[in-house]
């Protein structure tokens, strides 16, 4: 899960951010109302992490038009502003929810947890195909009944196909989808994460095809998984 955090405060972006990376999102950063237009453009975020007062455009402005433009993803408002009055306009400008400065960053990613499991079929806690599982709070995978031992990139692949079981990504949409924009793999290191993730699923007793390449397009997560 990709997510772009706008907030011209380092103080709270900078831990928010490696939080989140400590729990495998892929996280990019920016300052100021205009750089999140431009990123939002280039990158297919799942959330963005808005802060209402931001540098060149207002964040109730970039809500604004990232829904006008289309965008589809979850906004979370983050901000010190804590009126009833507030709250409204940041939700009627397209926010999803709506958090007041301080706050506690177990409440941060709870509501992050809510906001992406919105319109999932998973119970917020695991995602399953077949035998094939993953606990998304303790970031350990499971098939039937064997553990495996995958490094954080494997995890993040095997998650992102775990969420759209049978759909058919690209080497250049994984790339965009899971890498942050300052780290962008080559087409050969893909291949190398995809290839080793197969084996680990190999050796746990899954077949050699649970994630299958479809010739000419790229790589899904075989529907049954087992």
């Amino acid at each position: 899960m990709k997510i772009l955090i706008v907030e011209d405060d380092s103080r709270i972006s900078t831990p928010i951010a490696e939080d989140l990376r400590n729990q495998h999102y892929v996280v990019d950063l920016v300052e100021n109302g205009t750089a999140a237009l431009s990123a939002s453009e280039d990158t297919e975020y799942d959330l963005i992490l808005l802060d209402l007062m931001l540098p060149q455009v207002d964040g109730i402005d970039v809500c604004r038009r990232l829904r006008a433009c289309g965008y589809k993803g979850y906004v979370l408002m983050l901000t010190a502003r804590a009126t009833k009055q507030d709250k409204v306009i940041g939700l009627d400008s397209g926010a999803d929810d709506y958090l007041v400065k301080p706050f506690d960053i177990d409440e941060l990613n709870a509501r992050i947890r809510a906001l992406l499991r919105r319109g999932k079929n998973v119970d917020g806690a695991t995602l399953t195909v077949g035998d094939l599982s993953v606990d998304l709070r303790s970031c350990t995978v499971r098939f039937h009944k064997n553990d495996l031992a995958i490094t954080p990139t494997e995890y993040r692949l095997l998650v992102h196909f775990l969420r759209n079981p049978k759909r058919v990504f690209t080497k250049n949409q994984l790339i965009e989808q899971l890498w942050d924009s300052s780290d962008v793999p080559t087409n050969a290191v893909i291949k190398a994460h995809i290839k080793g993730l197969r084996q680990k699923l190999e050796a746990a007793g899954a077949g050699s095809d649970v994630i299958e390449t479809v010739y000419g397009f790229g790589y899904r997560l075989r529907g049954d998984a087992g």
